[in-house]
């Protein structure tokens, strides 16, 4: 059964968090860190991403920059800027985007859960964004992003969101540059804590949504906090990590699309005919820009013609959860063997664009420097659920999850 607890977060002062609130530390480059924060010394990417307030020569792996990551959190706590809670409290953390809402509760999951896999994972995890992580917890002494949870909802979590909600003020409620309003509530009531408590203690699993090397990297750190200490109770706040876990029918996954270099060597023609053994083709005949409306089948945009695909009866496994996804459909009948992209993950070939940024940004990649476009059908929160189940992986680049939780709102203290 799945531990949540709360815990006494640090917290922007009200008139701040706007302007410390920040975007996750993997989401923009280094430069385009330097450029946000311009004139906004209080932005949270001076801790999540330090090496902006370094020379940029200074490797981003450097000691140098977990320890200014340390320092500049330290001087915004010495510095009023953050607040400790008096008491352990869990917080309600709510974003609206175009009018669609999603709730969260925030509050701290046992690295036990995750080494048992209650805590359910989908994605492998790389060894240097890892140990980057790992360093960056360690030198902070906390989580300071949280990791983006999910769980079958349960209506009994859900009435008493809203009424804590319906019966309280927000202690935050402001919008994001993006236009994604961001309202936080602060449950410090006893008898709810401990309700939400034992409604989670019912929940058999947890899912991770996003963040798997943030995951990762805060378990391991406390794997080591508890060697070094030799002995240890299991209720110190290492055994613990920050987590916002909202309910699976909230949830809004994007598409996640694929614009490919070149055509592996073949001419229009043989391309066209490689891809007919597996898909059917059709012209789009107004040459609008084709955004899939189910799943097996996907937008193609080449030499300014959009078409549509469709996954032939039989090319692909629907009984296997990962490759009936349309990710591992495009992959294992196009990409791989008519493009000759063995490993998306490290083919220079691919890139890959987020749903938010439109089929417009897949025109003007395969305009420019790239050759071809694949407009995909989203994968669904069941989908990431039943691979996790199984205890499978997902393709990478399978999911874009919006709006993007920010950081710096709650930090967890290890002590």
């Amino acid at each position: 059964m799945a531990v949540l607890r709360p815990f006494k977060a640090f917290r922007p002062k009200e008139d701040l968090v706007h302007k410390v609130a920040a975007l996750p530390y993997d989401v923009m480059s280094s430069d385009e860190a330097r450029k946000m924060v311009i004139g906004n010394p209080y932005s949270f990417l001076h801790v999540d991403k330090a090496e902006i307030d370094l020379d940029p020569s200074i490797d981003l792996y450097d000691k140098r920059v977990y320890e200014k990551a340390r320092d500049n959190l330290n001087k915004m706590i010495q510095e009023g800027i953050y607040l400790m809670d008096e008491k352990p409290c869990y917080y309600i953390y709510k974003l609206v985007m175009e009018g669609r809402a999603q709730i969260g509760i925030v509050g701290c999951t046992s690295i036990d859960d995750y080494v048992n896999n209650v805590i359910k994972k989908h994605e492998l995890t790389r060894e240097d964004k890892e140990q980057d992580r790992i360093n960056h917890v360690d030198y902070c002494n906390a989580n300071t992003g949280p990791i983006f949870l999910t769980y079958r909802s349960k209506k009994e979590i859900n009435q008493l969101v809203d009424n804590w909600m319906n019966n309280h003020e927000a202690v935050y409620d402001f919008s994001a540059e993006e236009q994604v309003r961001q309202m936080v509530w602060v449950i410090d009531d006893p008898k709810v804590i401990e309700a939400i408590s034992h409604y989670f203690s019912e929940i058999n699993c947890l899912y991770i949504a996003d963040g798997h090397h943030r995951a990762a990297s805060a378990v391991k750190v406390g794997l080591k906090r508890r060697k070094e200490a030799g002995s240890f109770t299991g209720e110190e706040e290492f055994n613990f990590f920050l987590a916002v876990l909202f309910p699976d029918e909230q949830l809004h996954i994007m598409e996640y699309n694929r614009v490919v270099k070149d055509l592996n060597g073949l001419s229009e023609e043989e391309f066209f005919d490689r891809i007919r053994e597996k898909f059917i083709v059709e012209k789009i005949e107004d040459n609008q820009a084709y955004k899939p409306k189910a799943k097996h089948e996907f937008g193609m945009y080449i030499n300014k013609s959009w078409y549509r695909l469709i996954a032939k009866e039989g090319s692909f496994n629907q009984e296997d959860p990962v490759e009936r996804l349309d990710v591992s459909i495009l992959q294992d009948n196009l990409l791989a063997p008519v493009l000759g992209i063995k490993d998306p993950r490290t083919d220079n070939r691919i890139d890959f664009i987020g749903g938010i940024r439109g089929l417009k940004e897949l025109e003007r990649r395969a305009d420019t420097d790239m050759k071809l476009a694949f407009s995909m059908y989203p994968t669904s929160i069941e989908d990431l659920m039943d691979i996790a189940d199984a205890g499978k992986i997902m393709p990478p680049k399978s999911t874009w999850f919006e709006p993007k939780l920010r950081s710096g709102i709650f930090i967890h203290s290890l002590e």
